[in-house]
């Protein structure tokens, strides 16, 4: 991996960062997220027209990651509402290539390697860690549910869009169908569930949703670009320091506590995701 294409995957995994921030930042965060789902849709529709045409067959993976999507972004939203920048993103973050290997192990039992074993139990302490600060420091229990949830949802579009993606063809396209569906049906699921109301009206939050959203698909494409230079393992090890700029974000920008366990385990969740991509 050279140098230029090593600072620019740390880009992309700030990028990943800052659109989380960017949500946690705003008044409303199921309002910020709305806006950000809206604004996926002509970036996924200008993507799709420059991409080739996928494959018809990958069309029900489409909407199944789409929906997948609506599940993750809910789940996200509400953690929150109730929980740390620097406390929500790790456990979201981390538990869910646990969650997919765990998956692996239990139904690919072959292909799971003894380092795939080791980054499990790694990120299983890392995470049990980050929990058990949320006791001790009398945060709002609730986060943990939605940041689980938020994870579970992740692994699962992840496993739909390993298979969706080669069905499609085309990658790129693939990605960009799959942000027009989670935009349309997040935006039009909130406005089922909260009505128009969910809808910011300001400009500044307006402005804040549409950069969180480029960041979204800046951070993916980077990635994606990297992975065509660089090995993909070292790429997808590297871009989870997303967790770490994460907490730098909470605990410099935001001012959110930051004690020596909570650091302790965004150290490990970080190494752990890491063993699990490399």
């Amino acid at each position: 991996m050279t140098l230029g294409v090593f600072l620019a995957v740390l880009g992309a995994a700030f990028l990943h960062a800052l659109w989380n921030a960017l949500i946690k930042l705003g008044t409303s965060k199921v309002g910020g997220m709305v806006i950000l789902s809206i604004v996926e849709v002509p970036i996924g529709l200008t993507v799709a027209m420059l991409t080739p045409a996928i494959d018809p067959a990958a069309v029900p993976w489409v909407i199944a990651a789409g929906c997948t999507h609506f599940a993750y972004k809910f789940f996200l939203t509400y953690a929150y509402d109730r929980g740390d920048l620097s406390r929500v993103y790790p456990i979201a973050r981390g538990a869910a290539p646990m969650a997919v290997a765990l998956f692996g192990a239990v139904f690919l039992a072959d292909a799971v390697s003894a380092q795939e074993y080791l980054a499990i139990a790694v990120l299983a302490g890392g995470i049990l860690l980050m929990a058990r600060g949320v006791f001790t420091s009398g945060e709002d229990r609730k986060l943990l549910p939605f940041a689980l949830g938020s994870a579970l949802a992740t692994a699962t579009y992840t496993l739909i869009d390993g298979t969706g993606a080669r069905v499609s063809g085309s990658a790129a396209a693939y990605v960009a169908w799959v942000f027009v569906a989670d935009g349309t049906f997040f935006t039009l699921g909130m406005l089922a569930l909260r009505g128009w109301d969910v809808i910011p009206r300001n400009w500044h939050a307006w402005r804040m949703g549409a950069f969180a959203s480029a960041a979204s698909y800046g951070a993916y494409a980077v990635s994606i670009w990297a992975m065509t230079l660089a090995p993909i393992a070292v790429v997808a090890a590297l871009r989870e320091t997303s967790i770490l700029f994460a907490v730098l974000i909470g605990w410099l920008a935001f001012g959110e506590r930051m004690g020596a366990e909570k650091a302790v385990a965004a150290l490990v969740i970080v190494a752990g995701v890491m063993l699990t991509r490399l």
